[in-house]
């Protein structure tokens, strides 16, 4: 191998966990956002009267918001699993002389890491999916109510 895919091999690693650490930072402000939304609903939750329909509601987000937390929990160890894991490589390659690597322990420390990347991946596309969820259940409460059936439009109208 000459110097140039020496290199190469050496600072790959170095950039993935440069990438792998502003990926953490947005999943970290992720999983921040969604413990203080779920804080709110929470207070909410147990400020509304026992009978409102709102409590339920809020309750359903509440729900969608924990599943979500918990998925984006997973993904940011799974974020910092990759990292540790290219950091590894970029030890085992720059070791290589040094102490007695096995030839293929680079290119597998790369590619679990790399593996780990997209599982995390995948819990954030299921993330995002749910967030969905719990916009639809808001959006149709306010929805609802939004536009009253034709009977009530008229009392309201004074017609």
């Amino acid at each position: 191998m000459n110097a140039i895919q020496q290199i190469g091999a050496a600072v790959t690693p170095a950039v993935m966990v440069s990438a792998c650490g502003l990926i953490a930072l947005g999943l970290d402000n992720q999983a921040a956002r969604m413990s203080a939304r779920l804080r709110e609903l929470a207070r909410e939750w147990r400020e509304l009267p026992a009978d409102t329909a709102r409590r339920a509601l809020v309750r359903s987000q509440i729900e969608v918001l924990d599943r979500r937390h918990g998925l984006y929990s997973r993904a940011l160890l799974l974020n910092y699993g990759a990292l540790f894991a290219f950091v590894v490589t970029s030890l085992a390659w720059l070791a290589q002389g040094l102490w007695s690597v096995p030839p293929g322990f680079p290119l597998a420390t790369f590619a679990f890491g790399v593996a780990m990347l997209a599982a995390m991946a995948v819990l954030v596309i299921a993330s995002v999916n749910l967030s969905r969820t719990a916009l639809q259940a808001e959006a149709a409460e306010i929805l609802r109510g939004a536009v009253p059936p034709a009977g009530e439009r008229a009392a309201a109208l004074g017609r």
